[in-house]
């Protein structure tokens, strides 16, 4: 047995007594040997060094044999040719599953380490994991890769030693790790802030007599008042708190050293409860406890399962310190955290899905383990453990933006919710995603990791009613149903102004209706707003007879309306009944529809002055516009009622199913339009891509008709085609 396996065996003997247990625990030793042969570190030691340390790290945890074994072989997919399959084969599946988790966090790369984004890493390392062994395993080694940052050259230790204080710290206390947890943050301080590390250490130095010397008297003041309380079991210890949370006190309070005063700290163990709070009573009795420092951490336990009762207090000679109580229990759990609750236990028969039960009934935030297990108490093991894997653990999925920032979002969420999570108007105009690469249907799940883009498209006409069903996260569901019942509103006033544009012409009247006359004519109806009685006319609530009779009732006398119509008399205008597009100041323009762009009348449009083709009319966001002289684009505007029918090209993209070309055709002809060409074809992801030429009057009829296409079950994107 060689002298350095001695130290793991030294360790792991006093708590594993299986010989077959130390058999495998041994071959996986062997194996890590064999595969990093020959591999060196930077430091110049033998590479077996740093799995070999990580495993003593993790004895020192008293975790079973499993959680050893990986620990040696953590490296090993990493850094050797070895796979994951062979070390299925060579140790089971359980081991090689912690392998291999280790290595994909080990993959991760951290972008971004802001104090947001740090916590979307933690919680992300806690979803890909699945097993929290896998964390405990990756915390040990960055323990000692923390421990050996020496030597790496000085940028490479202080990006190591930034990301350990961002991210693997803060989760060390998640899992309540705290011996773990504060040499970590005390060795990564030494690099990232090194002339306050120094700063910090000296001048804890220079106290360190002066302070030893008072906690060693007030730890004999303090036994001597509670000997004679018949404390069964009593152990009393002191110490100074680690360099980081001093330094931490320091920049967050603008403190200086000497402002600090519970730098020491006293904790009393005792074997109940019940002594705790007795052992409360006693300290405060003798010692003044400062105002507002007691915390009562037992009855209401920290999140990470830490327990203690806390108060500060000014001493005997002048010295505030903290005094903690706990048991026994409390003290090991404070110390190791989750591992406390794991130590391997000779005889008891061990299973991944048993450790991870027994973590999740201590760790607080797997508070709903104890609602699942009163709720489900007739489930199988087996199955009962599942959920809590499922439901606990992966409950979010935590996917990257191209920039690398995390967004988090429940599991089963797809990359719609994605979108509309960046902003409203992305997830509106959504016309596909790509994740990691490779183009996906919008009903793809998302996992944890992804890298996703989302395709817009400015032409859209937005969601569909399909798109409730293929979203999970209640704010794209509610951001949906905005922009449909918006859409909806939308459509209903442009028909209630055009049936009134109708009634005032055919009436001759010229018209500017007002909110005040609104509220005045039609407050009764509960309308106070012009597009509030457009909507009501729109949905024939109202008849634009109506108001007619209120507004020329109320205005036949108005000067106002007879110069505006003596105006509208003298203006010049000029339609060309071909195109139904109108030219201020021109007779007879030669006007050509561009077939580019396919403009319908209520879109926005403009005149392209071409040499020797007239005017030819384009839609305002044509793909060619780009390429235009702006000394060449006129002012136009649609005739107000011209008297033709016009072509448009549309999209569709939906997914595959039977009779989707004689839905969409009925569509078509169930809205008045007429077809002039149909064609459908397969994208690489196998979604049907219908290209639809219909003829239409105008904008209002074919969004009329794209509100019904909308309808069509699987059709989950319509936009224009030819802009």
């Amino acid at each position: 047995m060689s002298v350095e396996y001695e130290d793991l065996y030294a360790l792991t003997s006093q708590y594993i007594h299986s010989a077959k247990d130390q058999a495998l625990i041994r071959k996986a030793y062997d194996v890590a040997c064999r595969l990093h042969e020959g591999q060196f570190r930077q430091s110049g030691d033998a590479y077996i060094v740093h799995p070999l340390a990580v495993a003593i790290i993790l004895a020192e945890l008293n975790v079973g044999p499993a959680t050893l074994c990986a620990g040696l072989l953590h490296d090993t997919i990493e850094d050797t040719k070895e796979t994951r399959e062979e070390i299925t084969k060579e140790f089971g599946e359980d081991i090689a599953s912690i392998v291999d988790g280790v290595t994909k966090l080990t993959q991760m790369k951290f972008t971004s380490l802001e104090q947001k984004q740090a916590e979307n890493h933690q919680h992300m390392l806690l979803a890909m994991a699945k097993d929290i062994r896998v964390i405990v395993v990756k915390l040990a080694d960055r323990l000692h890769n923390i421990r050996t940052l020496q030597a790496l050259p000085l940028p490479k230790a202080e990006r190591i030693a930034k990301e350990t204080l961002e991210i693997y710290a803060p989760l060390a206390h998640k899992l309540g790790m705290f011996k773990i947890k504060a040499e970590l943050e005390d060795t990564a301080l030494k690099y990232v802030e090194p002339v306050w590390f120094a700063k910090i250490t000296n001048q804890i130095k220079n106290n360190t007599v002066v302070r030893l010397n008072s906690i060693d008297h007030t730890i004999a003041e303090i036994k001597a008042f509670l000997e004679p309380e018949n404390i069964t079991h009593l152990e009393i210890k002191g110490r100074i708190k680690n360099t980081y949370s001093i330094y931490k006190k320091m920049i967050n309070q603008s403190k200086s050293f000497e402002d600090i005063y519970d730098i020491v700290a006293i904790r009393i163990i005792v074997d109940t409860v019940a002594e705790c709070y007795q052992v409360l009573g006693i300290i405060h009795a003798h010692y003044n406890p400062v105002p507002k420092r007691f915390k009562d951490y037992i009855a209401v336990p920290k999140p990470n399962m830490y327990q203690s009762l806390h108060t500060t207090v000014i001493g005997s000679e002048g010295l505030i310190f903290e005094v903690q109580i706990r048991t026994e229990e409390m003290d090991k759990v404070a110390e190791l955290g989750i591992a406390a609750h794991w130590a391997y236990k000779e005889n008891v028969e061990y299973s991944k899905e048993k450790e991870q039960f027994e973590i999740a009934s201590k760790l607080k935030w797997y508070a709903e383990l104890l609602k699942f297990s009163e709720e489900d108490k007739s489930s199988e093991a087996q199955d009962f453990v599942e959920t809590i894997k499922e439901d606990i653990l992966t409950n979010t999925v935590y996917v990257y933006t191209p920039t690398g920032e995390v967004i988090d979002l429940p599991i089963g969420a797809t990359p719609l919710d994605f979108a509309y999570k960046i902003h409203t108007n992305i997830g509106n105009k959504t016309v596909g995603a790509t994740v990691n690469n490779r183009i996906v249907p919008l009903d793809y799940t998302l996992q944890t990791g992804d890298i996703i883009s989302i395709r817009t498209n400015k032409n859209s006409f937005g969601p569909s009613e399909d798109w409730l069903k293929l979203v999970k996260t209640s704010h794209a569901k509610h951001k949906i149903k905005s922009f449909l019942n918006k859409q909806n509103r939308d459509i209903l006033i442009a028909n209630g102004k055009k049936a009134l544009d109708d009634e005032f012409r055919n009436a001759k009247v010229t018209y500017e209706l007002t909110d005040a006359f609104v509220s005045e004519n039609f407050g009764k109806n509960n309308l106070n707003t012009v597009e509030e009685l457009l909507c009501d006319v729109g949905k024939g609530a109202i008849s634009p007879k109506t108001v007619l009779s209120k507004y020329v009732g109320e205005q036949r006398s108005s000067d106002e309306v007879l110069a505006k119509q003596m105006e509208r008399s003298n203006r010049i205008l000029t339609t060309n009944s071909e195109t139904g597009v109108v030219v201020e100041g021109l007779t007879n323009p030669q006007l050509k529809l561009g077939s580019c762009c396919n403009p319908i009348p209520g879109d926005p449009i403009m005149g392209y002055v071409t040499k020797g083709y007239g005017i030819v009319v384009h839609h305002c966001n044509c793909k060619n516009a780009s390429n235009f002289a702006k000394e060449r684009l006129i002012h136009l505007e649609w005739a107000t009622n011209p008297n033709r029918k016009y072509p448009v090209c549309i999209k569709l993209t939906a997914t595959t199913t039977p009779n989707l070309l004689l839905e969409i055709m009925n569509v078509v002809s169930a809205n008045g339009l007429s077809i002039l060409a149909i064609n459908a074809t397969n994208n690489t992801n196998l979604e049907t891509v219908v290209k639809l030429k219909v003829l239409t009057s105008g904008l209002l009829d074919l969004e009329k008709m794209i509100v019904n296409m909308k309808k069509i079950k699987n059709v989950y994107n319509i936009e224009r085609d030819n802009l």
